[in-house]
C-alpha cells in the first residue's frame, strides 16, 4: 500500500531502537525523510547507518537532544525548522513503589514523556496549519488506560498525553492536520527482551515458556498473549502519519493486543 507520505519530512524522537527504531525504518522505507534522535551522536550515527543499509533509502539523518534538557531540545528545533510528521515517541519508565518515588521524578518523568512532545508540537503546529498539512502522533501507552501499580508515575504521563493530543486536535478543524495518540501494549523492546531473558534466567526456563507465563500471570486480558513486536506498533503509526487517514483525528489508538478489556 502506498501511504503518500513520500519525501514528506519526518522526526521520530527516542528512534535509535525498539518502537521508535521500527518507527523510522517503516516511514523510510515509505519514501520519507526521516531524521532520527537519540541522546548521544553515536547511537544516532549508528542508527542512520543501519537503517539506510535496511531500506536503501539515503534520505535520512540524525539529530542528538537529551529531552531531560531544554536548550539541546532548542538546538533541534534550531536544525530542523519544519517537519510534517513529527512522533513523540521518547520516554523513560521505572518500576518503583509509589511512596519511595520522590518529587524530582515526578518532574523528571512529565518533563520527558510530556513536554518534549509539547515543546516539538508548538514549534511545528502553526508550520501545518499554514501549509495545510501535518500529523503529530504522541505514542502513548495502554498504561494510560490501565495505570500500572508499580509505575503510577509513567503511567501518569500517558494518560497526559492523550489529553493533549485530544486538546491540540481541536485546534485542526477544517484543514488536513491531525494529532492522534497510538497506546502500544507491552512490546518486545530492547528493555522488555531483557526483562524476559533475565526472568527466565531466574527461573531456569526457556524465554518463550517465560512469556507464556508473564501473559498467563501479569498479563492475562491480552487477547494477542504475547509480546507485540515493535513492527507492528510501527505499522500502525505509519498509517496515522499517512496522507489515508485523514479521517481520524483526536484519537486514542490502542495497538495494545486487546489487553484493554473495553471496546472503547
Amino acid at each position: 500500500m502506498d501511504l503518500k507520505i513520500k519525501n514528506k519530512i519526518a522526526l521520530v524522537t527516542g528512534s535509535t531502537a525498539g518502537i521508535g527504531y521500527a518507527i523510522a525504518e517503516t516511514l523510510a522505507n515509505e519514501g520519507a525523510e526521516v531524521f532520527v534522535n537519540g541522546r548521544t551522536s553515536e547511537r544516532v550515527n549508528q542508527a542512520v547507518e543501519n537503517l539506510i543499509k535496511k531500506t536503501g533509502n539515503k534520505n535520512i539523518k540524525g539529530l542528538a537532544a537529551d529531552f531531560a534538557n531544554v536548550s539541546q531540545i532548542n538546538q533541534l528545533i534550531g536544525q530542523l525548522p519544519e517537519v510534517d510528521i513529527l512522533v513523540n515517541n521518547v520516554g523513560i519508565f521505572e518500576p518503583r513503589e509509589f511512596t519511595a518515588i520522590p518529587d524530582e521524578d515526578w518532574f523528571k518523568f512529565y518533563e520527558v514523556n510530556v513536554l518534549s512532545g509539547v515543546r516539538l508540537s508548538k514549534a511545528y503546529f502553526d508550520k501545518m496549519l499554514k501549509k495545510n498539512w501535518g500529523r503529530i502522533i504522541f505514542v502513548s501507552s495502554e498504561s494510560a488506560l490501565q495505570i500500572p501499580e508499580e509505575m503510577i508515575h509513567y503511567g501518569m504521563t500517558k494518560t497526559a498525553q492523550i489529553a493533549v493530543a485530544r486538546g491540540l486536535a481541536e485546534l485542526t478543524k477544517g484543514t488536513n492536520v491531525t494529532v492522534n495518540a497510538v497506546l502500544p501494549g507491552p512490546t518486545f523492546s530492547e528493555g522488555a527482551g531483557t526483562f524476559v531473558k533475565d526472568m527466565a534466567a531466574q527461573k531456569n526456563i526457556t524465554v518463550d515458556a517465560m512469556e507464556k507465563e508473564f501473559f498467563k500471570t501479569a498479563r492475562p486480558t491480552s487477547i494477542l498473549q504475547r509480546f507485540i513486536t515493535p513492527e507492528e506498533i510501527a505499522n500502525m503509526v505509519a498509517y496515522v502519519a499517512s496522507d489515508l487517514s485523514i479521517a481520524t483525528n483526536g484519537a486514542a489508538i490502542r495497538a495494545d493486543g486487546g489487553l484493554v478489556k473495553s471496546p472503547f
